[in-house]
């Protein structure tokens, strides 16, 4: 059975339209948003895959990252439950390594964290029809949370489709959507694409671009620069959340 929030606390689900989207970035840097203002964050990325194997066990280099950003206090098994070694969709990693999705493991660190936090951020998996089991997606996940979703998606050709595609999976689930923030933004060198596609995502998508993350200068190596910080800030986040 798919996990529940039971204390019900403020929160946002953050999805992707394609996976290696930036998801972690934007989910860090808005958790570092709530953090400067004095709220305890907790930060959730409850399955991971390509993972890499550490004296502790298998670890989420996106968890430790969202860790530190968001200062968040928890151990890196209740921020990431579920580990995986190859970087795979979940249902198929699980498979391959004899296992099966520990949904009860994701709903205690959910109860963990939220009994001891002000506001929740859970970051999915890739886009939201990755296969999570063989009966449940990362859009079951974020139905069961019952949080507003905000959409991470790239700025360049494609990305109109990709983000309509979101959207209609989101309301077809009746799912609230938060906004959409186009991540990796280059600012100083855009093309026709990259300039159009924000308002034509608002136009056919019916939905807010909320910002534009600028692109990192060290994309292999995640970091929360000063113009990453500064894009987020241009947002009302704690209107979107409910604080």
């Amino acid at each position: 059975m798919l996990p529940s929030i039971t204390k019900r606390i403020a929160g946002l689900f953050i999805t992707g339209t394609d996976t290696g989207i930036g998801k972690t970035i934007v989910t860090a840097a808005i958790g570092a948003y709530f953090a400067r203002r004095g709220l305890r964050v907790a930060v959730s990325k409850p399955l991971a895959s390509g993972c890499p194997r550490m004296r502790e066990g298998l670890v989420s280099e996106d968890a430790e990252f969202l860790a530190a950003a968001c200062d968040c206090r928890f151990a890196l098994n209740v921020i990431c439950p579920q580990c995986f070694a190859e970087p795979l969709a979940p249902a198929v990693a699980a498979e391959r390594a004899g296992e099966t999705i520990d949904w009860e493991g994701i709903e205690r660190s959910w109860r963990q964290m939220s009994g001891a936090a002000d506001l929740m951020l859970i970051e999915g998996v890739g886009g939201l029809l990755v296969p999570l089991d063989h009966q449940h997606t990362v859009l079951d996940l974020a139905r069961a949370t019952g949080y507003p979703v905000l959409i991470v998606a790239r700025p360049g050709l494609g990305t109109i489709n990709h983000c309509l595609l979101t959207i209609a999976a989101l309301r077809a689930a009746d799912l609230p959507i938060a906004g959409v923030v186009i991540n990796a933004y280059p600012a100083e060198a855009a093309d026709v694409a990259e300039e159009t596609n924000p308002r034509m995502i608002e136009r056919f998508g019916q939905v807010p671009v909320l910002c534009l993350v600028p692109r990192a200068a060290e994309p292999l190596r995640p970091q929360l620069t000063p113009d990453i910080h500064a894009a987020i800030e241009t947002v009302d986040w704690s209107a979107i959340v409910g604080r």
